[in-house]
This record gives C-alpha cells, structure tokens and sequence, in this order.
C-alpha cells in the first residue's frame, strides 16, 4: 500500500509540473520571455571556447522555452555551432544577421 501512495504522489507532481511548464514540460511564453530577459549568462576562455559555451547554453535554452521561441533559440545555437566547428570560432557576417534576426523573432514574440 505504502508504494502505491508514493507511487501516486509522484505522479500527481509530475502533473502538477507539466501542467505549469506546458505537456511537454517547456515553459509558457510569458515564463519564457522572463527567463530570457534574466538569463545572465557570460561565455569563458577563447573565441572557439566561448562559441561552444554559447551553442550549447543556446541548445539548453531552446529545450525549456516555449516553441514559438525555441525555433529562433535553435537557430542561434546551430549557427553558434558552426563557429565553434570553425578553425577561428568568429560567428561571420552573415551568421551573425541571422542572429540578429532571430534575436529580433524573440523580440517579437516576447513583445519587445
């Protein structure tokens, strides 16, 4: 008896967390923008280090957010990608405006 009660109890909070994160356990948009515009995150070491860093903080974020948002994060992460895979790890000239406008995507959604 005793596990089917821990057993229940475990499941009525995994409800309760992906009720308030979304089915999929993402965050609504009004959460996520709030999330993004605290997110304080600050890359380390070499140009190539910081590229990494930043792909995958931008890989982890995509994961939480809601999806109208986690599209645009992706992007910046995939792109962020290709520099960290470059011998330089320098985001070039077109990258970095399709960056921007994801960042302005986000904007949008976020309604900034």
């Amino acid at each position: 008896m005793k596990k089917s009660s821990i057993a229940i109890a475990l499941a009525v909070s995994a409800t309760m967390l992906l009720t308030a994160c979304g089915a999929d356990g993402r965050m609504n948009v009004q959460d996520s923008c709030k999330y993004l515009n605290n997110d304080t995150f600050k890359p380390t070491g070499t140009q190539l280090q910081q590229a990494k860093q930043i792909a995958d903080h931008y890989a982890d974020v995509a994961k939480k957010v809601d999806p109208s948002i986690a599209g645009f994060i992706q992007t910046m992460a995939d792109l962020e990608k290709k520099a960290a895979d470059s011998a330089t790890g320098v985001v070039g000239a077109d990258q970095q405006k399709q960056i921007g406008d994801a960042l302005n995507s986000v904007g949008k959604v976020c309604g900034g």
